[in-house]
């Protein structure tokens, strides 16, 4: 027997067997993703979709977007899930209109493979991960500018918004400040403006008709406190302030307004939340599941001082 002939055969199966292992380390294609999320006119979850659309296209040029937005209605939201499914989507990334309602729909997804990763907010239902925003942060920022600016004295409403875990995390973080002080009286904080500037105005101008006197409002995102400067300016009423969180063009714009009452805001990054998001959500596919189970994106304190430094959500 020849010597090449000796090791012919095992020669062949190192070589199958290192091509075997070469191709299950390949990477696995990201071919499509679903994204649902609240309201595809608001300018943040513009932003979330810029963000997810970026990441993809780093892994697979060609890769599939579905932008969905649910408009916050649960009904929506849970056929968009459906409608993901019949698509055939890799990877779901979900803004949650409900963090609790939506977990049936969570379980579906997950039952028939499909890997899915919250973003912004919450969502129950065995989600594989969740990338957000330090909300409860972003809450005590805006009730430690709300504190220092009234010197720990006066009237002060939130302005609340959806059933999701940003907006309660944002309630708990500026409450948990507001409250150390027994001279700032929190005359409401159950009003749901739905996260528009529309609700914004709307249970504005009814707070305003009910309290004679404020002294600043915090509302639970920029739209929302956009709304509440206009209901304000068409009740002829300057004597509060009002602090949102996003940090978004508007806000950016109004806090330029002399004659605007919104004095600061917590800027989210919407566009690095879904970059992370997608990044996390790839990795999964990969087999590589995150250290962390949630991941917190910082937020920073934007005020009328300090806005001609803020670059905002640009790239």
């Amino acid at each position: 027997m020849r010597i090449d002939q000796l090791f012919e055969k095992p020669l062949f199966l190192f070589l199958a067997m290192g091509l075997a292992m070469h191709g299950l380390a390949a990477d696995k294609e990201l071919k499509s993703v679903g994204l649902t999320v609240g309201d595809l006119g608001n300018p943040f979850f513009v932003e979330i979709a810029h963000g997810v659309e970026a990441q993809a296209k780093t892994y697979n040029p060609a890769v599939k977007i579905i932008a969905l937005s649910s408009n916050y209605s649960m009904k929506d939201q849970a056929s968009q899930m459906k409608e993901f499914d019949s698509s055939g989507v890799d990877l779901i990334i979900l803004g949650a209109a409900n963090s609790k309602a939506v977990a049936s729909s969570v379980k579906q997804a997950k039952a028939r493979g499909v890997i899915v990763v919250a973003v912004d907010v919450g969502a129950e239902g065995g989600v594989d991960a969740t990338v957000m925003s330090d909300n409860k942060q972003a809450g005590e920022q805006a009730g430690q500018y709300i504190v220092d600016k009234l010197h720990g004295k006066g009237q002060v409403v939130i302005v609340n918004g959806q059933p999701v875990t940003s907006v309660q995390d944002r309630v708990a973080g500026a409450l948990s400040v507001l409250k150390k002080y027994p001279d700032i009286k929190i005359l409401s904080q159950t009003q749901n403006a739905q996260g528009t500037s529309e609700g914004g105005d709307r249970i504005m101008t009814d707070l305003l008709t009910s309290y004679r006197h404020l002294d600043a409002v915090f509302a639970v995102n920029d739209p929302t406190a956009i709304g509440c400067d206009l209901a304000a300016r068409k009740a002829g009423r300057t004597e509060f302030f009002i602090v949102g969180v996003d940090g978004s063009p508007e806000a950016v714009e109004a806090l330029k307004q002399k004659q605007s009452l919104f004095e600061a805001t917590a800027a989210q990054d919407p566009y690095l939340m879904a970059q992370k998001a997608v990044e996390v959500g790839y990795e999964i596919l990969q087999g590589k599941k995150p250290q962390e189970k949630t991941i917190f994106i910082p937020v920073k304190l934007i005020t009328r001082n300090s806005v001609s430094d803020y670059t905002g959500w640009t790239r």
